[in-house]
């Protein structure tokens, strides 16, 4: 395995767990914010206000998601076992 290759596979497999847990992370990121920002106005210091709605919007965004992100991970393990003889020499 030349060190071109490991880069490349690097590279890919950053891009795949990127692309995948985006969607999750952005879908909680405004969550947070928009309960923060909730929270100051109304003053209310409640620490599981900040976590149902969080996972409620995750749950909600996985459910929408799924299929995509499954394919996106299919995909990639199909091109890691179609190169797996370049990975052993």
């Amino acid at each position: 395995m030349t060190p071109e290759l490991t880069v490349t596979l690097m590279k890919q497999t950053l891009y795949t767990v990127l692309i995948v847990a985006g969607p999750l992370l952005a879908a909680g990121l405004i969550i947070g914010i928009l309960v923060s920002v909730f929270q100051t106005v109304t003053q209310i210091r409640e620490m599981s206000l900040t976590f149902v709605p969080k996972i409620i919007g995750v749950m909600i965004t996985l459910a929408i998601f799924a299929p995509w992100m499954a394919s996106s991970l299919i995909d990639f393990t199909m091109s890691i076992f179609h190169h797996l003889p370049r990975f052993v020499q």
